[in-house]
């Protein structure tokens, strides 16, 4: 062999070898594929996902006996079991998750579990497990490793749910009796549930707990007891609880046990019941979140008629099994509202509070979401320390505010506030550099007050070291953190040049404010960062000076509506939404719309006065949405037509007087010319003879020569 090719000669050996990388590579392929194909199971109804067997919306009647029998999840869900047989689930002894929801059950057998030893979360809500509960508590008690059950939906009645609890899950962390129709709780109801940490009762009948209810939870965390018919909370003493749920209820009184033990509780939510005054709280507690919304609280001290020297108190009298509670509340003390250091979102909207008790907020030192909007607020005071410095977002909107008083020392106000609502008051006389000293204010809602804004000739005229008072108009000139502004029906005047001058506004809302747009220069020194603009009934017009939209190259939202524009404002090539509804446009500039198909997503046209022979532009709009155009109508003959639904015999009449113009007009004027030419020539033929005697009679004359 030439030495050249010595170096390719392949030995015994070699070959042995490289026939076993061979097969140990063929090996690990068909391993490799074995274990990919174990993804997807042979199943008509069913999918294999991560050994979880998902047979939702499949239509069956009973447990599958042919799926893989290692899997750890089965997911059974809408479908129409009847009964869970005491073999259904055998060949599964390794779940940890079985979901038979939202089925038809009526019976669980006694030994239906057995076999499920691990199993760790079992969700049965949504059945008819009232008809044999207790053929279904018989089987739960099989259950030592469940963790979360969920029994919601099953028209259990409390009798019910104390048989199905009867026996105890020592390991349960998780219960759902939620839509069922429980009415009261006793003391004994959750009796051996030790470590139970959620507990969820919303959507019963509940109108009484019994003294005790849930003493025996001492891992307890959270309980929900919303949408039920409790009517007062009287010596609250779950300290170990962090989340509390009692909205839509008809609570009245919120009353915390009198105990210097420190309360874990984080989140009370008391919304949407009828709370006469603010809840009485632990005395130590970790409280971030107050929900108190629609409710019927208010303060009275200021109100509270009492000629004896000591303040009036309401006793409240408890007998339960032959032992007497007696707890006193002082009504009109507003001193002592409990310790709120720790909260952090306070939220009292829509409710009858008249004024705040002093020093109220400048407790919740760490709190940075108020809500008091819909109330009947009077007077707002913005202080050194109240509301705190902390604030974030203050919401004091659809309240009887007419003035804000402002007494600070500094040189600044809130100055972590971000957004500010004071729209729907009676606002007129508020410091026209409030906002000015807000030093990271974002948004700003004004909208439905009696705002003017300041000229820049009276802010030129201020000096640095004294500026006086102003209060019947408010700057907005060089608020550099200001992006959101909204100022509808404010009854503004034509808006000043340079009204926003120094700021990098990105949203702007001017709407319903008759003639405060006279021309666009006060908008033109934002043109750079403005992004959404509403003109909503700002009598617009295209008679008034230039509206050109050109400099506005961040422009991507403009209401246009309920004005009078005949055309489409020049400039608008980058829009992603536009609003032209209810104007006067008979039609659109093809043109216009040509350059506006290319970033616009969104044109509302409806409510205009559309010509129907007008209409070649409509096939332009064939790639813009127009979520209203079943709304719109044109005119044709003083009748009107549905745009969408344009009869085929006007859209004919349309493009035979379009194509035929110059030929119609002709047939139009020829009866008039044949008319004449008849007239003129009967009226020669009659008159032939008489008129060549006048001519002869006129003309002929004797000639010299």
């Amino acid at each position: 062999m030439p030495e050249c090719c010595a170096s390719y000669a392949y030995t015994n050996a070699d070959i042995k070898m490289e026939m076993l990388s061979i097969y140990f590579w063929l090996k690990f392929i068909v391993l490799l594929t074995c274990r990919c194909g174990s993804d997807s199971l042979p199943h008509k109804h069913c999918n294999l996902i991560e050994e979880t067997a998902v047979c939702s919306t499949s239509g069956l009647d009973t447990v599958p006996p042919d799926l893989p029998q290692h899997i750890r999840g089965l997911v059974l869900n809408r479908s129409i079991i009847k009964s869970l047989k005491s073999n259904s689930l055998l060949l599964y002894s390794d779940l940890e998750d079985l979901n038979l929801s939202e089925n038809e059950i009526e019976m669980v057998e006694m030994g239906a579990f057995h076999k499920q030893k691990r199993l760790q979360k079992l969700r049965l809500n949504d059945n008819a497990l009232h008809l044999n509960y207790q053929s279904a508590a018989n089987a739960l008690q099989d259950l030592s490793s469940l963790r979360l059950l969920d029994l919601s939906g099953n028209k259990l009645s409390e009798d019910m749910v104390m048989y199905l609890l009867q026996k105890p899950l020592p390991s349960l962390e998780t219960l759902s009796l939620s839509r069922n129709i429980i009415m009261r709780l006793e003391h004994s109801t959750f009796e051996g549930l030790s470590h139970l940490k959620e507990l969820n009762l919303e959507k019963n009948y509940i109108y009484e707990i019994e003294e005790g209810t849930f003493d025996d939870l001492k891992a307890l965390l959270q309980l929900n007891l919303a949408y039920n018919y409790i009517s007062c909370i009287v010596q609250f003493s779950l300290v170990q609880l962090k989340m509390l749920n009692i909205s839509f209820n008809i609570i009245e009184w919120f009353l915390t046990a009198e105990t210097d033990e420190r309360f874990e509780l984080e989140i009370l939510d008391l919304s949407h019941n009828k709370l006469l005054f603010f809840p009485v709280l632990p005395k130590y507690n970790r409280l971030r979140s107050l929900l108190l919304t629609d409710n019927e609280i208010s303060f009275y001290g200021r109100f509270a008629v009492n000629s004896s020297s000591q303040p009036s108190k309401v006793t409240f009298i408890q007998i339960i099994n032959n032992v007497t509670n007696i707890t006193t509340v002082d009504l009109w003390d507003e001193a002592d509202l409990g310790n709120m250091s720790s909260l952090i979102s306070l939220d009292m909207s829509h409710n009858q509070i008249r004024y705040l008790p002093e020093n109220f907020l400048s407790r919740m030192t760490s709190l940075t979401h108020l809500n008091l909007g819909q109330n009947c607020l009077e007077e707002f005071l913005i202080a050194d320390t109240e509301p705190p410095f902390t604030l974030i977002e203050l919401d004091l909107s659809q309240n009887n505010l007419s003035e804000i008083e402002v007494n600070v020392t500094t040189n600044s106000i809130l100055p972590h506030l971000s957004a500010l609502n004071f729209s729907k008051n009676m606002l007129g006389n508020i410091p026209a550099d409030i906002f000015s000293l807000m030093q990271n204010i974002t948004t700003i809602d004004l909208s439905h007050n009696n705002i003017k804004v300041c000229p820049v000739q009276m802010l030129d005229s201020w000096s640095h070291q004294s500026k006086p008072v102003i209060r019947n108009c408010v700057v907005f000139q060089n608020i550099h953190s200001l992006r959101n502004l909204y100022l509808s029906n404010c009854r503004l005047e034509p808006l000043p040049r340079g009204a926003f001058r120094g700021t990098s506004l990105t949203y702007l809302d001017l709407s319903d404010n008759h003639g405060a747009i006279a021309n666009m220069s006060p908008l033109q020194e934002i043109s750079l960062t403005l992004q959404c603009l509403s003109l909503r009934n700002t009598w617009l017009s295209n008679h008034m000076s230039k509206i050109d939209f050109s400099e506005f190259q961040q422009l991507k939202e403009l209401d246009l509506s309920k004005n009078s524009l005949i055309a489409i404002p020049n400039g608008l090539h980058k829009l992603r939404k536009l609003d032209l509804r209810t104007n006067l446009l008979v039609s659109l500039q093809q043109d216009v719309i040509q350059k506006l198909r290319q970033s616009l997503h969104h044109l509302y046209l409806s409510d205009n006065p559309y010509d129907c022979c007008l209409f070649s532009w409509w096939d332009e709009l064939s790639k813009i949405n127009v979520p209203d155009k079943d709304l719109m109508s044109c005119n044709y003959s003083t009748q009107f037509f549905s745009v969408t639904r344009l009869p085929p015999s006007v859209v004919y009449d349309c493009k035979w007087r379009g194509d035929n113009l110059v030929f119609m007009y002709l047939i139009l004027a020829l009866p008039t010319c044949l008319t004449a030419v008849v007239g003129f020539t009967v009226f020669f033929l009659t008159f032939k003879q008489h008129l060549f005697k006048i001519v002869k009679r006129k003309c002929m004359v004797s000639a010299s020569y």
